[in-house]
């Protein structure tokens, strides 16, 4: 592997925050590099434009570049308008490319929100849930609580609130204990569980605050059933905890990290992605001052060093454009296979993994993971890192009828539960049969596995629970 192909591979990986100094030491370096400034300008004085349309079901590509870009005496190494324009129906109206900023990192210290998302991916195996959660992650204020109605944000990903309620319990597990409560009852609540403490007379305790901020023994005895001496003891306990988790971490020295790729719609319904032209680093090659310099060196080794730098100034400028190319096209393509999640909600996410898209696109998979590592589209429903566009899946049937993600299969087994006749349960040979006749093939054993991970009790239970037994 050469030098340069590393230093490709290295630059293809970055996200936008680590490839700005990158550039930013490339220019200091090389006499033959400048910072683009005036994107305008290069515009109207580029000789001429190539447009190409390629149409078919669902793509159309727009590439409006200067030809030859190599003869320019100052060369753009990131070209404007660079889109790809995703065909299909309707949907909600997509968002301004310039309005939203998005994750949070810490200059210095760590955040409570990348402390929460690295324990996300770690925790969080189901692609829905994990998408949730990172939503979820935008409503923690400093203090660690979740500070807003979240009714809209169901409503906005297209699933129940009980979805959200799922995905809450698994993040009120996470550290540190308390984090994600949505009142100063349920955090404290949160750590007495973690240290085994939260009996009933504790939890009596806490949902009467008020009682305890006034002090009232006497009330507070009769409801929690405890003599004084026990009051108290509890008193002390809740008093040691930490009503503030989050508290500990960076929360106010950070900046922020914009997207990569912005998906809109246009008046059709078509998806628009596009890279963000503010998140991308533009260097110009000048070739002109090359020019004056090299007529007018003589000697070996300073003509070495010219051409050196020359060479990796035309190098990286060709690599950032790959790069952008190659951002563009993964993520156009992850548009194309998750439509349905984007234009439906969670329940329709699709399996997905990197070998489709890189057959799809003709990429080596190790290209493909080092795109979809660190780069964020924003969409209409919020917005994601690549990678969590993929997800597991089984398979489909005879019907033709498409793999389905693991979510999906498992809230159409909810559905059936729900809807089974009291007088005539649903075993999970059944409801296997069912998802079969509707052209989903899976196992009796999948269904069992996901029911239980569902907390759905057994066909014997069920009915036992229903008075059937």
């Amino acid at each position: 592997m050469t030098p340069q192909l590393t230093e490709s591979i290295k630059i293809l990986q970055m996200g936008s925050l680590d490839l700005i100094p990158y550039i930013t030491n490339e220019i200091e370096q090389n006499p033959f590099l400048e910072r683009d400034e005036d994107t305008g300008q290069r515009e109207d004085q580029s000789d001429g434009q190539q447009e190409t349309t390629q149409e078919n079901d669902k793509i159309q590509s727009v590439d409006k570049t200067p030809q030859n870009w190599e003869d320019d005496e100052v060369s753009p190494a990131i070209y404007e308008n660079e889109s790809l324009i995703y065909s299909g129906g309707s949907s909600s109206k997509g968002q301004s490319g310039g309005e939203q900023s998005l994750d949070y990192v810490s200059s210095h210290a760590i955040t409570l929100r990348e402390h929460v998302i690295d324990q996300i991916n770690a925790d969080i195996k189901d692609p829905a849930q994990r998408m949730i959660a990172l939503h979820l992650t935008e409503y923690l204020d400093e203090s660690g609580y979740i500070i807003a109605d979240l009714t809209p944000f169901s409503q906005m990903l297209k699933c129940e609130y009980s979805q959200i309620e799922q995905v809450i319990e698994k993040l009120h597990r996470f550290d540190p204990p308390g984090v994600f409560a949505r009142n100063l009852a349920e955090c404290l609540a949160l750590q007495l569980k973690d240290r085994n403490r939260l009996d009933p007379a504790m939890q009596a305790l806490l949902d009467n605050l008020d009682l305890m901020a006034k002090y009232d023994i006497r009330a507070l005895k009769k409801i929690c059933g405890v003599d004084e001496d026990d009051l108290k003891q509890m008193f002390a306990e809740i008093k040691a905890l930490n009503p503030k988790p989050g508290n500990n971490f960076s929360y106010d020295n950070v900046q922020v990290l914009q997207v990569d790729i912005f998906l809109k719609q246009d008046q059709k319904g078509n998806w628009l992605i596009e890279l963000n032209s503010d998140a991308l680093p533009r260097v110009l090659v000048n070739r002109r001052y090359y020019s004056q310099i090299d007529a007018q060196v003589k000697d070996k080794e300073s003509k070495k060093f010219l051409s050196q730098h020359w060479n990796t100034a035309n190098w990286l400028a060709k690599a950032l454009d790959q790069r952008a190319n190659t951002i563009l096209k993964v993520a156009t393509e992850i548009v194309a296979q998750q439509d349905g999640f984007l234009r439906n909600g969670i329940h329709y996410l699709k399996p997905l993994v990197i070998s489709d898209i890189a057959a799809a696109v003709q990429m080596h998979e190790s290209t493909i993971s080092r795109v979809i590592n660190g780069k964020y589209m924003a969409t209409h429903m919020g917005t994601y890192e690549l990678k969590y566009f993929f997800s597991s899946g089984v398979g489909g049937g005879e019907n033709g009828v498409e793999d389905v993600s693991s979510k999906r299969i498992k809230h159409m087994i909810k559905q059936l539960v729900d809807s089974e006749s009291t007088k005539k349960i649903l075993s999970d040979d059944k409801i296997a049969a069912l998802l079969s006749a509707d052209g989903f093939e899976v196992a009796r054993r999948t269904v069992m596995k996901y029911r239980e991970a569902m907390n759905i009790p057994s066909s014997v239970q069920r009915r036992r629970e229903k008075g059937l037994g």
